[in-house]
């Protein structure tokens, strides 16, 4: 069974791709949640129009979010922590901690979009990549001081 996928499928591919699938899963998965369609020419010319308007709007979102990673990028985050014998921390930075900063800057990002491969735990600068689209990233500049 031939379908046109309306949104993206992460297994089968992107909105507007003509993918093959087996008879049951598109007929009773993709179909019915609207996530596929059969293939005719109607539909063809359909979903035609309705990729030239999603790619414009993916466009601007992306324009979007390129102006917000110039101005995270901009941004610098100051944590100071308490620190014990031999410069060690008590407790870490985290992806919440980073998250939290950002909302006193206006700016609302989910902390599980915060790239920490592990909570921070060392003094000193470091740089945290944080993902607000599929293609573009944004750099904070992070620094780790002794509390007082």
């Amino acid at each position: 069974m031939e379908v046109i996928l309306r949104e993206d499928v992460d297994t089968l591919g992107r909105r507007g791709d003509v993918v093959k699938v087996a008879e049951g899963y598109g007929r009773n998965f993709l179909l019915p949640r609207g996530l596929a369609m059969i293939v005719n020419e109607a539909n063809k010319a359909m979903i035609a129009r309705e990729r030239k308007a999603w790619e414009a709007k993916a466009a601007k979102e992306k324009a979007d979010f390129e102006a917000l990673a110039q101005r995270i990028a901009s941004l610098r985050f100051i944590a100071p922590r308490k620190v014990g014998d031999n410069d060690v921390l008590y407790g870490s930075v985290t992806s919440g901690d980073v998250g939290d900063f950002l909302k006193t800057k206006g700016i609302d990002i989910d902390k599980r979009k915060v790239l920490l491969d592990e909570p921070i735990k060392k003094l000193g600068e470091h740089e945290v990549k944080i993902r607000l689209h599929p293609e573009v990233s944004a750099s904070l500049k992070l620094l780790v001081s002794k509390e007082g």
